[in-house]
């Protein structure tokens, strides 16, 4: 497959031209229609709203972060969201969080994020994993029960803590230590212990890398960007244009979704700090982190390892007006989807971006913000080019012809996760109140989140701006 790909995305229109204008490329649109006003909403289904979204700065791994666990910054967040909004803690009736890399000791880390928030402990909070898109399904759990009529106020939010990942004894040494464990006799311990070898105290260290595969996303993305010809010129090229924009969009006061953070022990958090716009040329003399000596994908053009933790409010829109709340954001239609994990890991926002706008009865031509997640650089610019490729729809989509490319000047405007950093568990929250936010801010109407996983999975959805 990847060969095939390969040659027949090689035989695209190239795209130096877009290299050529600095990032200033339009991406063509497969059909240009009149806007539509009509409101999402259907009959017999509650609509329901975000009230608030928060998160706490997102830091790069190893600095401000680095002595918290992560039930520490999910708190955080919790109690942002609760300072912000006022909203009573025996109002919310359930509480959802994603992560990616649990702590053994906090694996339901939004039990023990919400009690340690001061939120009752007869308050239900459970924790779900769906890699960079877990924060995602937190959301669209909380929409589920909402809308089956289960709640009416559900928190959903996401956390990560890549300071401090579990690094564990290798299996031959955890089954010695189990079984030394069981031993009754001194006789039995001394001769399990006899049997203990130096390579037994290897640690197995964490890898973002795929089980079924045994690849990391890094090489993953490697071979996309070189399957769609994405040059390293485009990538960093895109990487700057992520930078330029969230350090805009930072002193612009913008961001307002971030909450600070009294880190204890230590001064308080009020911003990002991996925002970091560089020159092209400085970024040209870093080396390939994947596939060396030829590779593409740098540290400058990928998403760094990121502390962070978001948090989300929402209600059905009767009982926010009924508590007096005006929201933000409608949450409509979402959709999930699943591909092949080895050649499409990364081209979720491809498979999702279509079934969602037909879901919704919208063309990418009604959408006035996109908001994707930034894993690389190279796999933005492949799911951009695959998009808006007649050939991919046709032969891997099983469509009749492309859906189209968002355009640039509505794509990303505030920086993306290149640059405003991925904390796994948590980005899908940033994506949403960023659009309802740049909705209001920019007079529209739809935005579109869309995002890529590990496991060559993905989601979309369609935010609509709450009346004005």
């Amino acid at each position: 497959m990847t060969s095939m790909l390969t040659h027949a995305i090689r035989n695209l229109p190239a795209s130096s031209a877009w290299a050529a204008r600095g990032c200033k490329y339009l991406i063509s649109l497969s059909a240009v229609q009149p806007k539509s006003k009509k409101t999402l909403a259907k009959s017999g289904v509650k609509n329901i709203v975000v009230v608030e979204g928060v998160r706490i700065p997102f830091l790069q791994s190893g600095t401000m972060y680095a002595d918290l666990m992560p039930h520490d910054l999910a708190r955080a967040a919790l109690q942002g969201l609760l300072n912000r909004t006022s909203v009573p803690r025996d109002v919310v009736d359930y509480i959802v969080y994603g992560t990616v890399i649990q702590e053994v000791k906090t694996s339901n880390v939004a039990r023990e994020a919400a009690l340690g928030a001061g939120f009752s402990d007869k308050t239900p909070a459970h924790t779900v994993t769906m890699a960079c898109i877990s924060s995602n399904q937190a959301m669209t759990t909380g929409v589920g029960m909402i809308a089956a009529g289960q709640c009416d106020v559900v928190v959903a939010g996401g956390v990560e803590l890549m300071s401090d990942v579990p690094i564990r004894h290798s299996r031959k040494m955890r089954k010695t230590m189990l079984t030394l464990n069981r031993a009754k006799t001194l006789g039995q311990k001394l001769s399990l212990l006899s049997k203990i070898r130096p390579d037994y105290f290897a640690p197995e260290l964490p890898a973002v890398a795929e089980f079924s595969t045994s690849e990391t996303m890094g090489h993953s993305a490697d071979r996309l960007a070189a399957a769609f010809g994405i040059s390293r010129l485009e990538q960093d090229e895109y990487a700057l244009r992520s930078h330029t924009l969230a350090k805009k969009a930072q002193d612009g006061g913008l961001l307002v979704d971030v909450v600070p953070f009294k880190v204890p022990g230590k001064e308080t958090v009020t911003k990002d700090n991996g925002i970091r716009p560089s020159s092209m040329e400085q970024m040209g003399k870093l080396k390939p982190a994947f596939i060396k000596p030829h590779g593409t994908v740098t540290a400058a053009n990928s998403s760094f390892l990121t502390d962070g933790a978001s948090a989300m409010l929402l209600m059905s829109e009767e009982k926010a007006l009924a508590m007096g709340y005006k929201p933000k954001a409608y949450l409509r239609d979402f959709v999930y989807v699943s591909q092949d994990p080895k050649d499409q890991l990364l081209l979720g926002p491809t498979y999702a971006t279509p079934k969602v706008l037909e879901k919704a009865g919208l063309t990418m031509a009604d959408i006035d913000v996109f908001e994707f997640h930034e894993a690389f650089a190279g796999q933005i610019l492949a799911n951009l080019k695959a998009m808006d490729s007649d050939w991919f729809a046709q032969n891997y989509m099983g469509r009749k012809s492309k859906v189209g490319a968002p355009p640039l000047e509505k794509f990303n405007t505030w920086g993306g996760s290149l640059s405003l950093g991925h904390p796994f568990g948590a980005t899908g929250c940033r994506l949403v109140i960023t659009a309802a936010h740049r909705l209001k801010k920019e007079g529209g109407q739809y935005g579109l989140v869309a995002a890529c996983a590990a496991g060559g999975q993905g989601h979309a959805m369609i935010v609509e701006l709450y009346p004005q």
